[in-house]
């Protein structure tokens, strides 16, 4: 494949939040003359994986060295390595080669990324945008020590998140945070260079190797 070839790359996500935070973040993180993209959100977790192995297996028989296939899912509480397993064990079925386990040549066209535990820990790992978003959210929340490692935050990431809103005064009201509103608003605010959340680091790692290949 020459360099000046255009990228067909297709990103699963499980839920609208995530959607409209690689709404976001994307077009900074891609060359935009190179790849074409379509995010298709699957609107649980447990149908990305239930349909994720029909789509490879459909992705496979375009036989397009141009495909580029990103799969996010969280954590919760599943096992990392279970998960992450289940993911490869799907593109390995279809016949199409990943990033764990590439072709002869090292090439690959599936990159499967978890995000440790939620999305939310991704928000909590770039407090300047968090504070930017929602005013009243102090920028020092990460210095304080259950927000240190955004990706080992205790008692569930968008509950402390929206612990975190509620204190700054925002969703007061609300017994739930509305996560497609934050997603949108956060991500429009972040500098991926500067994020502390080790899964999002990872996330992005995969991405530049998955369009440089």
């Amino acid at each position: 494949m020459s360099d000046s070839q255009t990228l067909r790359l297709f990103v699963h996500v499980e839920e609208p939040s995530m959607k409209e935070a690689l709404d976001n973040l994307l077009p900074s993180l891609l060359p935009a003359t190179r790849v074409e993209v379509k995010i298709i959100d699957h609107g649980s977790k447990k149908a990305l994986l239930s349909n994720l192995p029909d789509r490879l297996r459909g992705y496979a028989r375009w036989a397009d060295p141009a495909l580029r296939v990103l799969v996010l899912v969280d954590r919760d509480d599943d096992d990392c390595l279970v998960l992450k397993t289940n993911l490869e064990k799907a593109a390995r079925a279809a016949g199409l080669p990943s990033k764990t386990v590439p072709d002869r040549q090292g090439k690959f066209q599936v990159v499967n990324r978890i995000v440790i535990e939620e999305l939310e820990a991704w928000f909590l790992g770039d407090t300047d945008a968090l504070a930017e978003s929602y005013p009243g959210v102090p920028p020092t929340l990460a210095c304080k020590a259950a927000f240190r490692d955004p990706d080992a935050v205790r008692g569930g990431t968008w509950e402390a998140l929206s612990r975190v809103l509620k204190a700054a005064g925002h969703y007061a009201g609300s017994d739930r945070l509305p996560k497609i509103e934050v997603a949108r608003r956060v991500s429009s605010k972040m500098a991926p260079d500067r994020n502390r959340s080790n899964s999002f680091r990872m996330f992005v790692a995969g991405l530049e190797a998955l369009v440089a290949t």
